[in-house]
């Protein structure tokens, strides 16, 4: 049996240039073989790449990640969701409010600017901050949503972005009995606006949400959304008394699930990729 296989860094570069390592043959008989092999497909990928990116560049298209927050946001206006944005510095006391203190475990993900201040590494303290204020409003239900980037340590590169985007959509006003069907209905709206088909619910236990509503999609089971449901023991620390749903999206990932893809580094905000394209080839 012929164990002779790429090396680390052949492997490496055929991943950075997109190549699918299953569907092409490894039965060398000498490393001269595999080495010549090697280089007729790194050539092959260099040139069709550099047209991509050619082609991207001259026709001035939008990136993927462009343009599903685009749609993602035309879509969610459509149901009645009005656009929020809040400010990427959050307080200590924020974090704190989310049972996020020095004994759990995502503190240490946490971008500290000073004592006091971090970049947020999760859109909900804001949005709790906002439900409490439209919560003095009449009218129900409200609905509201933010799209922004969030801020973690992540040590896992093939499924994290130490800066990734959120799509964190609320309903508030909601009767107890219809909130479950809601989320799902919410969740299946921006899944498929997502061009996921390969998704499905799934309920985990989360360390801050406690019990969590999760779309799942392709072979890989990647989680690409996490949704809740309130009454929360959150609520409190808040002043939250509304009955209400809401579903956090990593963007990225949802790229990264819809183009069959499992590594997020190249969809995100990078100076090594462009919409998924190698930079430096």
């Amino acid at each position: 049996m012929n164990d002779l296989t790429w090396t680390e860094t052949q492997i490496r570069r055929l991943k950075e240039l997109g190549v699918d390592l299953e569907n092409i043959s490894t039965d060398f008989s000498t490393p001269a073989q595999r080495n010549k092999v090697f280089q007729e497909v790194e050539k092959k990928q260099v040139k069709e790449k550099r047209a991509l990116l050619s082609d991207f560049l001259i026709q001035g298209k939008k990136s993927l990640l462009d343009a599903l927050r685009e749609k993602l946001g035309l879509i969610l206006h459509q149901q009645g969701f009005t656009r929020v944005t809040t400010p990427t510095i959050i307080t200590r006391a924020a974090l704190g409010k989310m049972t996020i203190d020095e004994d759990h475990p995502l503190f240490k993900q946490v971008y500290w600017i000073n004592e006091k201040q971090c970049l947020r590494p999760m859109l909900a303290p804001n949005l709790y901050s906002l439900m409490l204020d439209f919560s003095r409003l009449n009218h129900r239900p409200i609905r509201f949503f933010e799209m922004g980037s969030c801020f973690r340590k992540e040590s896992d590169g093939a499924r994290h972005n130490s800066e990734f985007t959120m799509l964190n959509l609320v309903e508030m006003g909601l009767p107890k009995e219809s909130r479950h069907d809601r989320l799902k209905e919410l969740g299946s709206i921006v899944a498929e606006a997502s061009g996921l088909s390969d998704y499905r619910f799934e309920r985990e236990d989360s360390k801050v949400y406690g019990t969590t509503l999760d779309i799942v999609a392709g072979p890989e089971n990647i989680e690409v959304a996490s949704g809740a449901l309130g009454p929360h023991p959150l609520d409190a620390a808040w002043g939250i008394t509304d009955t209400w749903v809401g579903m956090g999206f990593g963007l990225e990932r949802l790229v990264m699930t819809s183009s069959g893809d499992t590594t997020i580094g190249k969809w995100g905000k990078s100076l090594s990729y462009l919409n998924g394209i190698r930079l430096r080839i």
